[in-house]
């Protein structure tokens, strides 16, 4: 099995900046996708940001504001939030596309974190 682990939410004033951070840990034999989804309360959970391969797609929302990162020899996902804005106020969750194996893939998810866009 995969762990997530979830850091960096918190408050933070209209303008400002936060970076997120999702650490992978457990029987990874190779991530294949992470990703960033959020959910603000009384709304669906959206796709944020995704990066595969070294390439990334942003929510058309976020982007220019937010970039998504994995450096190449850590199992671990960024997300860079600038210019934050009070609709940005969500939980934000990681998502992983990960290998166990050679042959067989299973999508992991972050406990979730907190982000609180306000004056």
């Amino acid at each position: 099995q995969v762990q997530l682990v979830e850091s960096g939410g918190g408050l933070v004033q209209p303008g400002g900046s936060l970076r997120l951070s999702c650490a992978a840990s457990g029987s990874i034999f190779s991530i294949n996708a992470m990703a960033w989804y959020r959910q603000a309360p009384g709304k669906q959970r959206e796709l944020v940001a995704v990066i595969i391969n070294g390439s990334t797609n942003y929510a058309d929302s976020v982007k220019g504001r937010f970039t998504i990162s994995k450096p190449h020899a850590k199992n671990t996902v960024y997300l860079q939030m600038n210019s934050l804005k009070p609709e940005d106020t969500a939980v934000y969750y990681c998502n992983a596309d990960v290998f166990e194996s050679r042959w067989a893939a299973r999508h992991y998810w972050g406990q979730g974190t907190q982000v609180t866009v306000s004056s």
